[in-house]
């Protein structure tokens, strides 16, 4: 069968990562990485040997199925309409876009040019959102609740420096973590309404929020809780709790997941399940198949609620 042919725009760490989940899958091939810096590009050429390119042009020219964009929010809506032009079909870094007026000018394009579209949400393509999922199924009873905890002893991370990151024009975890967890719980609750928060924000204006505190609740009324925190002295960690009357699931980290009942210890719950990545699924979308994608359309609600903390 004929490979998947993807362009990838934007070399930063998750830029990598993709570059790497699409050399380790058989039925993919990279056409071209582009970004600006030459720099940059020379060295993933000689890493991954695959062609490189510092002209947008060139690269969407060689007309790959699916062109991913891995640059920062603010460039997405442009890029978008770039690639729409072409007819080519669009694969896009979370968060959608700048904000949702960005945002629905990408949804726009995309109707227009009726090209296929997909967010790069990795967590819901991890055992253990699957496993969450499981667990939700047996013996909840009723949810009462959900609560996001979001600390981080300095933003932003070691590992995730750059010229934007930090900045309270493109970056802060609200725009970098939440989204994640944002659009999980659309999946598993339906929307989901902001009622009340507040945002902290240090004196220079330049820099991200340090702080937020939101109330929330779903379309069938579960009240949920949101906070963040950076700045603090403690290490990293995020949970993603739902609770229920007979027992408390919790998403920790990304990849763990916990259960615990009433008078009983937090006992972590280990799935053995490979699910389907993210890139199966967009090969599947292109040949017809059943497959889950979170489209433009998706990614515009979580811009929204997010849009909505950050004022």
């Amino acid at each position: 069968m004929t490979k998947t042919t993807i362009g990838i725009i934007g070399t930063g760490v998750v830029g990598e990562r993709i570059i790497n989940q699409a050399l380790q899958n058989e039925h993919y091939e990279i056409a071209a990485i582009f970004d600006t810096n030459e720099a940059r590009t020379a060295q993933l050429a000689a890493k991954y040997n695959v062609p490189t390119t510092n002209d947008l042009q060139a690269l969407l020219n060689l007309k790959p199925d699916w062109v991913y964009i891995g640059t920062p929010p603010v460039s997405h809506a442009t890029l978008a309409a770039e690639i729409a032009k072409h007819g080519l079909h669009i694969l896009s870094e979370k968060p959608l876009a700048h904000d949702a007026a960005d945002g629905v000018t990408m949804v726009r394009i995309a109707n227009e040019a009726n090209v296929q579209t997909a967010m790069h949400f990795p967590l819901m393509y991890g055992a253990a959102v699957h496993q969450l999922k499981q667990e939700l199924a047996a013996g909840m009873d009723n949810i009462t609740r959900i609560e996001l905890h979001t600390y981080f002893p300095e933003w932003p991370r070691k590992w995730q420096q750059n010229p934007w990151i930090a900045s309270r024009e493109q970056g802060g975890f609200i725009r970098e973590i939440f989204p994640h967890y944002l659009q999980l719980t659309h999946h598993l609750f339906g929307d989901v309404e902001i009622l009340a928060h507040e945002t902290a924000y240090p004196e220079n204006e330049a820099l991200c929020e340090t702080g937020v505190s939101a109330l929330a609740k779903t379309a069938s009324g579960i009240p949920m809780v949101i906070n963040g925190l950076a700045g603090i002295g403690q290490e990293e960690r995020i949970d993603f709790k739902i609770f229920g009357t007979e027992k408390v699931v919790t998403l920790r980290n990304w990849s763990e997941v916990y259960i615990s009942k009433a008078y009983e210890p937090e006992v972590k719950i280990t799935s053995d399940e490979t699910p389907e990545t993210m890139l199966d699924a967009c090969r599947k979308v292109l040949l017809g198949e059943e497959a889950f994608v979170v489209p433009f359309v998706e990614g515009l609600k979580v811009q929204r609620w997010i849009d909505e903390l950050l004022k």
